[in-house]
């Protein structure tokens, strides 16, 4: 009996260390080992903490905030034609309408809704259809054919959905963007695509430096003066422009800055015009091959090829041959990213200039100058208001100076530096004088354009 009770005890014990033994050197270990176990680091990893919002992006949030302010934009235009023979025996014109159409962005609850020029040009009626159906009959506020944008509004008995602005310098090349707009006539239709450049300048050699967002978000007839907004629904550019031989969508479109868009639309409804504020300089980008020629070793940049008398520039210290590297802590890179920039700006706005001068580089503060031009588009000239002293060397009592010729085939005239006088006989004081007989003269009509030469002549042309 004791035999067997020893045996029983020793089975036991050895049963209880055989467990504890399994516990400690088995369980314990391996859950040791398999905690301090590192996989080896092959592929490199960001350090920032993506969410999954911003792996798999939603646009439906920003589409729906969009939709319902982006409109659809019919102009109706009054032609004249003497296609028919009895007017043309007669000598009379026959009235004919032409229908155009766009796309618009109310951008507050009253009803304002900002378009591009081109498509509310020589309209005699606007018409505009919500993303509800509901039809309105708009109002010309006013526009700026430069940057081609246009500001409307309609009159509704409610407060209506608009899209809030936001800030297009913040925008980052690569950025997701959506474009709202009605193409071929359809209610509001959403793409998405990415920033794919800024401060894209199409117009490089007609002397019209402009700054366009690009992307790659898929924009057709129609979608002009439609809303190119941010993944938070807000309002980043005003699709403008494709570029394509086929005239449909190829992967190019073009937006005009919301920051720009924004200061046309504040001063047209301030002031009835645009308020633009320069830095009085002319100059072009640089490249390797314009730095050889002027034997320096930048590649980036604007080079300051004149400066104008008395102007923010000249008092501020500017000279002939610095190279603009920044503005406001911004990097200018090319004439483009200047011209942005400063189309957000007002006139006696202060801005801090970075130069590079002599190898050197320093802080220029310029105080903006108002910008006192405008395009004489059927003549193909830029004019700009005179003052006493110009009148008087070209001896002449009043007139607007021929600031520049905007094509290839004037220039050749000589007529830029001349003083305009008279338009179809009537006197020319200022450029507001020149803008009202160009926009109460009947579409066709030629001009009869009389001018004084810096040599004293009076001459003049006929422009048919």
């Amino acid at each position: 009996m004791k035999q067997t009770f020893k045996l029983l005890v020793v089975a036991l014990f050895a049963g209880a260390f055989t467990l504890l033994g399994y516990k400690y050197f088995i369980e314990t270990k391996g859950s040791t080992m398999a905690f301090n176990q590192e996989r080896p680091v092959i592929i490199p990893t960001s350090n920032s903490n993506l969410s999954t919002t911003n792996v798999n992006l939603d646009f439906t949030e920003a589409a729906d905030k969009t939709v319902h302010a982006v409109v659809h934009v019919k102009n109706t235009t009054n032609s004249k034609t003497s296609n028919n023979d009895k007017y043309s025996f007669f000598g009379g014109t026959e009235q004919k309408k032409r229908v155009g159409s766009g796309s618009g962005v109310i951008i507050s609850a009253d009803g304002y809704i900002v378009t591009n020029n081109h498509v509310i040009e020589n309209s005699s009626q606007l018409e505009v259809t919500l993303n509800n159906n509901k039809t309105y009959t708009a109002e010309l506020i006013g526009t700026d054919p430069n940057t081609d944008i246009a500001l409307i509004k309609i009159n509704a008995n409610e407060d209506l959905a608009y899209v809030p602005f936001g800030d297009s310098d913040n925008l980052k090349i690569g950025e997701w963007v959506l474009a709202v707009g009605n193409p071929f006539n359809l209610t509001s239709t959403v793409t998405a695509g990415i920033v794919s450049a800024k401060a894209r300048d199409l117009n490089e050699f007609d002397g019209n430096p402009q700054s366009f967002i690009q992307t790659d978000a898929a924009v057709n007839r129609g979608n002009s003066g439609g809303a190119l907004v941010n993944t938070k629904g807000e309002l980043i550019g005003i699709n403008t422009a494709i570029t394509s031989e086929t005239g449909s969508y190829v992967g190019y479109s073009f937006a005009v800055p919301s920051n720009n868009a924004r200061k046309i639309i504040e001063d047209i409804i301030e002031y009835g015009n645009v308020q633009r504020g320069i830095l009085g300089i002319a100059g072009g980008n640089l490249n390797t091959r314009i730095a050889d020629e002027l034997g320096i070793d930048e590649s980036e940049g604007v080079y300051v090829n004149t400066v104008e008398k008395d102007s923010g520039a000249d008092i501020s210290g500017i000279k002939k041959g610095d190279i603009i590297k920044g503005i406001d802590g911004k990097k200018i890179s090319k004439f483009s990213d200047l011209v942005g920039y400063l189309g957000s700006k007002q006139p006696n706005d202060i801005v801090d200039v970075k130069v590079l001068r002599d190898g050197n580089e320093k802080i220029v503060p310029v105080t903006l100058i108002k910008l006192e031009t405008y395009k004489l588009d059927y003549l193909g000239l830029e004019i700009k208001n005179t003052n006493y002293k110009e009148l008087e060397k070209y001896g002449v009592k009043y007139g607007v100076k021929v600031s520049r010729a905007l094509n290839k085939n004037l220039k050749e005239y000589g007529l830029e530096g001349t003083i305009i006088i008279r338009l179809n006989d009537k006197k020319i004081k200022n450029i507001e004088d020149a803008k009202y007989i160009m926009d109460k003269r009947n579409n066709g009509s030629p001009i009869k354009m009389t001018f004084a030469t810096e040599q004293g002549e009076i001459n003049s042309f006929i422009f048919r």
